[in-house]
């Protein structure tokens, strides 16, 4: 065990992936057991909250108009709310991930960050599921509405957008992990936290980034470039706009570093503090 634990973190978390893949399974079993839809629910959460904004902003509101977009809606929401959905819940299964294994942590030796991050994995696996429903969305409003699909080369550019997501989501969710052992505060304020940076966030309208303080504050937000990206890519044929997707690239990275290095290095309290 001694020589396994002066490994560099990335070779250990290497040598216990097993570990990983098989708490991965177990948080999605967990989600799931006894549950009538079971995996279904992947599809559910993000899909109402798309009929709720779609009648909201088309029915209720009639802001359809004055956002001026090139597509349906109901494309445009859900598919800022499918890589949200996979960022909120992913992040709020990390906070608790280390002191709801109380007895792994405590009593068993693996590379503690497996446990923020089969958090994420199992949310990966939910977003995978989702992405369903955006394929059927996009057939629906090709085939039957007045809107045009036109697939291009840049669509190939999703799986860089999705890892420097989960690379940002693993860097966070290392931090919040940490932070919610040492103080329990830290999951509830993460639960507001994260209710109000999504509508900093273009989720489900766009957001304009020359609009005053608030445009500073979208400027400065990583995940509104990370989701303009999704949508550039796949439906205006085009990669993600330069800098503001190398900024949360590299914020990304930077979180990881930070995030990781302090979890690995505060690791030797966890057992005490839990």
């Amino acid at each position: 065990m001694p020589a396994l634990a002066n490994q560099h973190p990335a070779v250990e978390l290497w040598r216990f992936r097993h570990v990983l893949a098989s708490l991965t399974a177990r948080e999605l079993r967990i989600r799931y057991k006894q549950s009538f839809l079971g995996v279904g629910w992947a599809i559910c959460v993000p899909m109402s909250m798309m009929l709720v904004f779609t009648f909201v902003f088309t029915r209720a509101v009639k802001l359809e108009q004055g956002m001026q977009l090139d597509m349906p809606y109901a494309l445009f929401a859900y598919a800022g709310l499918l890589p949200w959905t996979f960022f909120a819940s992913g992040l709020n299964g990390c906070v608790n991930s280390l002191v709801a294994n109380r007895n792994l942590v405590t009593k068993v030796y693996f590379p503690r960050e497996v446990l923020p991050l089969s958090a994420i994995g199992s949310s990966f696996v939910d977003f995978c599921v989702a992405t369903s429903v955006l394929v059927v969305l996009i057939f629906y409003f090709h085939v039957f509405g007045d809107w045009t699909f036109k697939p291009s080369a840049a669509i190939l550019f999703l799986p860089v957008i999705v890892g420097v997501q989960t690379i940002m989501m693993g860097g966070l969710g290392m931090l919040l992990a940490m932070g919610n052992l040492f103080y329990r505060d830290v999951r509830q304020i993460f639960s507001v936290v994260i209710q109000l940076w999504m509508f900093a966030t273009n989720v489900v309208y766009p957001l304009r980034t020359d609009d005053g303080w608030v445009g500073r504050l979208v400027s400065i937000n990583p995940m509104t470039p990370i989701i303009d990206a999704y949508r550039s890519c796949l439906f205006d044929g085009r990669l993600p706009v330069g800098s503001p997707f190398l900024f949360a690239t590299v914020f990304a990275v930077v979180v990881l570093v930070v995030g990781w290095t302090c979890f690995h290095r505060a690791g030797f309290l966890f057992a005490e503090r839990i």
